[in-house]
């Protein structure tokens, strides 16, 4: 997809000081994580992504998942209030990677929010109300983007760290769930792919063009993908899913205006 831009981020040699809710804490291999991490942006280059590949940020050791700093869409860009401290300085940098290419708006106290926990489908942006993510950030961006033409959904999450733990778009009006996460009836008109039983974090995926991007680590939800004709291209994040990462959570997407 040509006039892709994907900001990601090197992993900060700290990950092994990872911020952890709901997984109990394994060491992570952080040469592997980087070959990983390496793999993955050339998945991105090869759907035709520019990917401005940001260095390690050795004090903060979330910092690889750029995806929940910042929320960018056509019109603007919100600049988020992550909901775990030890993330917060980590908007500074994205915002100023994103200010030549989008107007910034900024997420005030006592909001917070985590783009993990944000999913765009055409208009409507649907925000787990999670954790880390609260409903004065969810007001903050109904402000922001109705007048552009939005709707802001708020979604319970329960179970999981963040919204895209639990569904993320894999087709133009199709989903992939966990519905033991989130209520399918929270996306009223879309369709669905349940995950299988067996592989509860398999409901995360990036979607470029016609294309998806997987994880090897859940071979009974890809089968069910693969069913329903999505082409997948798949690999190891392993390592950062020990840091209760995923694909979605390594990369910004804009498209280039």
């Amino acid at each position: 997809m040509t006039g892709l831009i994907v900001i990601t981020r090197q992993v900060s040699p700290a990950i092994n000081q990872c911020e952890l809710t709901h997984l109990e804490r394994q060491p992570i291999d952080l040469q592997r994580a980087q070959s990983q991490h390496q793999e993955y942006e050339e998945a991105l280059r090869s759907l035709g992504g520019e990917v401005i590949s940001l260095p390690p940020l050795p004090d903060l050791p979330d910092s690889v998942f750029v995806e929940d700093a910042a929320i960018v869409l056509d019109e603007c860009a919100i600049i988020t209030r992550p909901g775990a401290d030890s993330r917060k300085p980590e908007t500074e940098s994205i915002a100023q990677v994103l200010s030549p290419h989008r107007n910034l708006f900024h997420i005030k106290p006592p909001a917070t929010v985590d783009g993990g926990d944000v999913l765009v489908v055409d208009k409507t942006m649907f925000v787990g109300i999670s954790s880390r993510s609260n409903q004065t950030a969810l007001e903050q961006m109904q402000a922001i983007l109705n007048p552009l033409g939005y709707e802001v959904r708020g979604v319970g999450v329960s179970g999981c760290l963040h919204l895209k733990s639990a569904v993320t778009q894999v087709g133009k009006q199709q989903l992939l769930v966990n519905p033991a996460w989130v209520r399918k009836d929270d996306f009223p008109g879309l369709e669905f792919v349940e995950v299988d039983p067996s592989e509860p974090y398999a409901a995360n995926a990036v979607m470029i063009g016609d294309t998806v991007i997987y994880p090897t680590a859940f071979p009974k939800t890809r089968a069910r993908l693969q069913e329903v004709g999505l082409k997948l291209i798949l690999v190891d994040a392993s390592e950062l899913a020990k840091a209760e990462g995923a694909v979605t959570c390594c990369s910004i997407f804009l498209k280039r205006y």
